[in-house]
């Protein structure tokens, strides 16, 4: 019998996410008798699956993959890693598959040293193509639809016929989170037709900062909307029940996704699944799954320096680079189109189609061909 193992976060974010989707792929095919291998798995942090619906007998499955790989683990059995650049030197196995984000564009040193000691994989061919300029084989996986935990709600959220945006994605400039909110509040703030939703509550920003704020989140909604935030815009807090945040996605007309950076876009991707209309950054990791026909897209107008002092800082050996821009007047444009879109159909039909295009089967098949 084949053996693999798997290195993986199972956590409450977007790579604990996909590190779920793909060991439930896997879960199943072994219960359904499709899959003839012996699985390992080590967790990278603790276990934590309680953003998913509660499966006791999948808890079970994985567990016993954990000690699977206790008892009985070779470094010469080939693994698959789904891990940031920095911290995926180090591996279980002499046959690592590393399947990373990049959000840059200019790799340093240590991350093209580690990136030649893994069989590296991304879900963006932009990043595949930045570190091939620099001589490194890489492979394109595309992203996925996690049809486990998103889908269509048919029911009516509003009693009215309110416009509803949605802005996703942890807090950080990166995401260009306060750039859309100011650009939406100059057109739409105040508007009762128009609403804008943000989830964008970040759990890395709870910390004690050098001005004594605890939760830097609200500091910086603060500096993103002052002492007038409009009536007709909303930030919600953390939700860590994927249930809760497939009604969320369910609740707007139009995903926002102007990011400067991304690896996949997940929230987007979901939105846009699940038939939500979108505005999208024609740019990086979106371009794998956003096209003129699914999404309103907005070309760069350039690029700025990534670094923000919290998350990316200069001349540090890892995220050294750019991310890409957008003008604000293009961007307020596409959201007049997108309204269009939604009052000639409130389905974005196209959009569905990607839920088979990406579906889980093909994602889990990607990553076992590129290591069996």
């Amino acid at each position: 019998m084949q053996k693999i193992g798997f290195h993986l976060p199972l956590n409450q974010v977007s790579f604990g996410q996909l590190s779920t989707l793909i060991l439930r792929v896997l879960y199943e095919r072994q219960k359904e008798g499709k899959l003839d291998i012996d699985i390992s798995l080590f967790p990278i942090g603790g276990v934590d699956l309680s953003a998913q619906k509660e499966d006791k007998e999948f808890v079970a499955w994985v567990n016993g993959k954990i000690i699977n790989g206790m008892e009985s683990w070779d470094k010469k059995t080939p693994i698959f890693k789904l891990w940031h650049l920095n911290g995926s030197l180090e591996s279980y196995s002499n046959k690592q598959t590393l399947l990373s984000f990049y959000e840059l564009d200019r790799p340093t040193k240590v991350e093209l040293n580690i990136a030649r000691n893994n069989n590296l994989c991304f879900t963006s061919q932009y990043s595949c193509d930045v570190f091939k300029t620099f001589g490194i084989d890489c492979k394109y996986i595309p992203p996925v639809f996690d049809s486990y935990n998103f889908s269509r709600l048919e029911k009516k959220f509003h009693i009215d016929d309110r416009i509803v945006f949605n802005l996703c994605g942890k807090l950080e400039k990166r995401k260009h989170h306060k750039d859309v909110i100011q650009a939406w509040i100059k057109k739409y703030g105040g508007n009762s037709k128009y609403v804008l939703q943000c989830a964008i509550y970040n759990p890395f920003l709870i910390q004690q900062s050098p001005q004594g704020i605890q939760d830097l989140n609200n500091h910086f909604v603060g500096q993103i909307v002052g002492n007038n935030k409009p009536f007709n815009v909303t930030f919600y807090p953390q939700m860590k029940e994927n249930v809760v945040y497939n009604e969320f996605l369910n609740s707007a007309n139009i995903i926002i996704g102007m990011s400067g950076g991304e690896g996949i876009g997940l929230p987007e991707l979901q939105s846009v699944a699940i038939g939500k209309h979108a505005i999208i950054m024609n740019a990086h990791g979106y371009k794998g799954w956003a096209t003129n026909e699914n999404s309103v897209l907005v070309n760069p107008s350039g690029k700025e320096d990534a670094a923000d002092g919290m998350f990316f800082h200069p001349n540090q050996p890892f995220n050294q680079g750019n991310i890409f821009t957008f003008d604000e007047n293009e961007f307020l444009t596409a959201c007049d189109l997108a309204i269009k879109r939604v009052e000639s159909n409130p389905v974005n039909t196209e959009g569905l189609k990607l839920q088979e295009q990406f579906n889980k089967d093909k994602f889990v098949d990607n990553i076992l061909n590129s290591l069996l």
